[in-house]
């Protein structure tokens, strides 16, 4: 006797189910593995890539479940392809040996000047940090700090105050000169060289490009992250740190880490960990605040705090500076 083939589960009802999904996954799966992301739709969605990822894997199993063999063999070899780029922030790499002096940078978004200055000062003495490196500084944000007590631990400082959301700035326990480090950008990136006791220099810049979803913003975000410097193999340490509007799965940040920087983060296997947005009920999506330090520091750790009042949570990562 011939066996009739077997039917497949749910008919065209899940097959048109199946495929929508699939559809669903590998624009915005496509998109991240091509580097397009000119448009801020296409900024958005690639920001979205670890979630996609996942989504990707539960689409193709869904598809193996009904047997929709074509589906599931279009969509599992491009989950592995973007598994294979985002799993590995989750993996902490070998810690190169350095002896050097160790240096912790906090990078911290005020949300236009409304982030609790007391909560911020707060974290910089109880995690002993170094270096404060702020976007959306306002003046009435720096009289908060002052107020809370900023200057009492970290007294050197460059800001780039503004109203709004441009102004920027770095607080420093060392002493530090103002640098122009960066290019012209929609908003003020403050920049200095901050002389460390050991007798080395190491340059900071706060970093806080225009955001790609604004209706004017995907060509200014590409700009300003253009403007921001390469590593410079032959000068001091350079760090960058802040609210890069970016993930590691834009094209343009994934440029600026070719140059010789790696982010603190995907160093010691915390490169999921997210930042934004972080108000409301909604938790934290995405990874858009880094710091981004030179390859040759060894990274010890990084950490990710809430800041109320803020809309991104800060940064902390401890790294050390060779002698």
């Amino acid at each position: 006797m011939i066996e009739a083939p077997a039917r497949r589960v749910g008919g065209r009802t899940a097959t048109a189910l199946v495929v929508l999904l699939a559809v669903g996954f590998l624009v915005p799966a496509l998109t991240r593995l091509l580097g397009v992301d000119g448009n801020r739709y296409l900024a958005a969605t690639t920001a979205l890539t670890p979630l996609v990822t996942a989504a990707g894997v539960l689409v193709g199993a869904l598809a193996l479940l009904l047997r929709r063999w074509p589906v599931a063999l279009v969509v599992l070899p491009v989950c592995l392809l973007l598994a294979a780029s985002v799993t590995p922030r989750a993996i902490a790499d070998d810690r190169p040996a350095g002896a050097g002096l160790p240096l912790r940078v906090m990078a911290s978004n005020f949300l236009v000047g409304k982030a609790d200055a007391e909560a911020v000062v707060r974290e910089v003495v109880e995690r002993d940090v170094d270096v404060l490196a702020m976007q959306e500084l306002s003046p009435a944000m720096v009289r908060d700090l002052e107020n809370a007590g900023l200057d009492a631990v970290l007294p050197h400082r460059a800001f780039e105050d503004e109203p709004g959301g441009s102004g920027s700035g770095i607080a420093s326990r060392y002493p530090l000169t103002p640098a122009r480090l960066v290019g012209p950008s929609s908003f003020r990136q403050a920049s200095a060289v901050v002389e460390l006791p050991n007798g080395k220099d190491v340059e900071v810049v706060s970093v806080h490009p225009m955001p790609p979803v604004e209706p004017q913003g995907p060509a200014q975000w590409r700009r300003d992250l253009a403007a921001l410097p390469p590593r410079n193999a032959d000068g001091p340490i350079r760090v960058l740190a802040g609210d890069f509007n970016a993930t590691l799965d834009h094209a343009p940040l994934r440029r600026l880490l070719d140059t010789g920087y790696a982010d603190a983060a995907d160093r010691v296997g915390a490169g999921l960990t997210p930042t934004w947005p972080n108000e409301g009920v909604v938790p934290p999506l995405v990874a858009l605040d880094h710091v981004l330090v030179d390859d040759r520091c060894p990274v010890d750790w990084f950490t990710a705090v809430d800041v109320p009042g803020s809309d991104h949570r800060a940064v902390v990562a401890q790294f050390v500076v060779p002698d």
